[in-house]
């Protein structure tokens, strides 16, 4: 682990606990790269916000990787919802699956929001948690209906309402607030990539603290913490 560590900040002048630190500040909160460097500095580490965004496009990628790889199998429940997301003046659908605990499954950024888009989604959710859903929570949209349909999802049940798919849509709050910090994302990549490191960072963090206890929450965010510094292999912190 020395060795994959040593070869992960090979080169680089800032120790791995003030990068580690940069990149968990940045996806963990709505901040933006200057926010971020001005935290630092105000800790006394002088780093450029370009710098910052190169830990995280970089580092970020290796973090979430990790965390994937860690992260057991989750819920059998789907909760599927797309939202607009406006890129350049063109509109761009931003496609969100998570299970009946706020975990997110999978995001897909996608030019369309019709059933082969839909169908993508499904497909690439089965191969990624290797089983079919037992309840699929979908809001009124037909896509979702006429892919299952093409694919030949039929044992799981699939229910279409909009009240019940609440968990989905608040799943989207995070990438909104972010939207507004980065002021619109550039392009349907950038927003991929950006999802796609983001949101495993924010499954490690997701304490539903409805269901568990003062003592409980405590003791899962001691873990989470000392799961992240072995993730970004910083041994103090």
């Amino acid at each position: 682990m020395t060795k994959v560590c040593d070869q992960l900040y090979h080169r680089h002048r800032f120790p791995a606990e003030i990068i580690a630190e940069a990149v968990w500040l940045y996806f963990r909160f709505p901040l933006s790269l200057r926010m971020v460097e001005d935290m630092l500095a105000y800790k006394g580490m002088i780093v450029s916000h370009k710098t910052i965004r190169q830990w995280a496009e970089k580092f970020g990628r290796v973090y979430a990787n990790r965390i994937r790889r860690r992260t057991p199998r989750l819920g059998d429940k789907w909760h599927l919802d797309e939202v607009v997301v406006s890129i350049n003046g063109k509109k761009h659908w931003l496609w969100r699956a998570v299970d009946q605990a706020g975990f997110v499954l999978d995001v897909l950024v996608q030019s369309r929001r019709n059933a082969k888009a839909a169908k993508r989604l499904i497909r690439k959710l089965l191969k990624v948690q290797g089983r079919a859903p037992r309840v699929m929570v979908t809001d009124k949209l037909k896509s979702y209906a006429a892919a299952n349909r093409q694919i030949g999802l039929t044992s799981c049940d699939h229910r279409q309402h909009k009240g019940l798919n609440n968990r989905a849509e608040n799943s989207h709050q995070p990438m909104r607030r972010r939207e507004r910090i980065m002021k619109r994302f550039k392009s349907s990549r950038q927003l991929q990539r950006f999802v796609s490191i983001h949101d495993p960072i924010a499954n490690l963090h997701n304490f539903p603290r409805s269901t568990i206890s003062s003592p409980d929450h405590r003791d899962l965010r001691h873990t989470a913490m000392t799961a992240w510094r072995e993730i970004a292999c910083v041994t103090n912190a």
